[in-house]
């Protein structure tokens, strides 16, 4: 089947607001009844395949500053204060959701977690309505699964797990430090509480091909989540994967194949998660490859406009109510 790609430019406008996909700002819109934005904060904590405990050097492709090399160490609440007066200005938010980012935000005792979380909540504005902590799978224990569920009495609470592949050979390559499985507990002790839970895929993994990506899909479709981010894979400085991207011993796919590959996760998944990503960001001084990692609005188009001239959409390949027209 030969697959139409629509073209955008002079007389042919983007894609607007429907998406032949569950689409985040929608949906945090229709579930706060405004514009709304998450706002990225440091809390200043590590990663057990960092310290020790389960590795050391953390991902191979994590950077020292883990996923927020946009974020300055300030105050938790001097962080917030200014994040959400720039969203106020560029996106036009009303309301906010703190997400700790940086690392394994769970990786701590609870009493420090909810020291960390009660500062970011502490000048009851009520325009923050949730919390969201980015985190691992090894890194949920009852205890923790009940402290969000606290926070999830008065917040909407989204705990994002950094999954990357569910092929175990893959994540001992990648130095991710636990096996699948664990993943599959996570969810469970999360979900019992009534927590909503964000996956982060990422496609083109050292050693991964699209089939691998087909069986983390299905693999995801298994568990009980809300959402998922699909990100791009780039070669940071100063990484692990940098070193094998020097050696020629990793070649990133091209842009072409991660948006066949992104349009096949969406097809293939769940309908009822929501699209929180569909690639990554990096900082253009330290980015080593690849360059077509910058054009994130070409990225997004293409995929959204391929899916629209082919008649796809979010779930059309989900197993058991595949229909419609069919492509790769």
């Amino acid at each position: 089947m030969r697959i139409r790609k629509r073209k955008y430019g002079p007389g042919v406008p983007p894609p607007q607001e429907r998406k032949p996909f569950r689409d985040v700002s929608r949906f945090l819109k229709e579930t706060f009844g405004a514009k709304s934005y998450k706002i990225c904060v440091d809390g200043g904590f590590t990663c057990p395949n960092r310290d020790g405990t389960c590795g050391v050097g953390g991902c191979i492709f994590c950077g020292e500053r883990g996923s927020g090399e946009f974020i300055t160490e300030t105050e938790i609440r001097d962080q917030i204060r200014t994040a959400m007066e720039k969203a106020k200005i560029k996106h036009r938010a009303e309301k906010f959701i703190v997400y700790f980012q940086n690392f394994t935000n769970t990786y701590a005792p609870v009493d420090v977690l909810r020291a960390k979380y009660d500062s970011a909540l502490a000048d009851g504005d009520e325009r923050i309505v949730g919390l969201a902590v980015g985190t691992r799978a090894d890194c949920i224990s009852e205890e923790i699964a009940d402290l969000l569920a606290e926070y999830a009495q008065k917040y909407y609470v989204q705990v994002e797990i950094g999954l990357q592949t569910s092929d175990d050979e893959t994540a001992r390559r990648i130095n991710r430090g636990y096996p699948a499985a664990r993943f599959t507990e996570a969810v469970g002790l999360l979900r019992s509480r009534g927590l909503n839970i964000v996956t982060h895929i990422l496609p083109g993994l050292p050693g991964e091909t699209k089939e691998h990506l087909i069986r983390t899909v299905d693999f995801l479709n298994q568990h009980d989540i809300q959402g998922i981010k699909i990100h791009s894979l780039y070669v940071l400085a100063g990484t692990r994967l940098a070193e094998l991207y020097r050696t020629g011993e990793f070649e990133p796919i091209t842009m072409a194949e991660y948006i066949d590959w992104a349009i096949y996760v969406l097809r293939r998944i769940s309908p009822s998660l929501v699209i929180h990503r569909l690639s990554g960001d990096c900082a253009r001084d330290m980015l080593v490859a690849p360059e077509w990692i910058l054009k994130k609005k070409e990225i997004h188009d293409q995929i959204i406009g391929t899916m629209e001239a082919n008649g796809w959409k979010q779930g059309d390949l989900y197993p058991g109510t595949a229909c419609g027209p069919q492509g790769p």
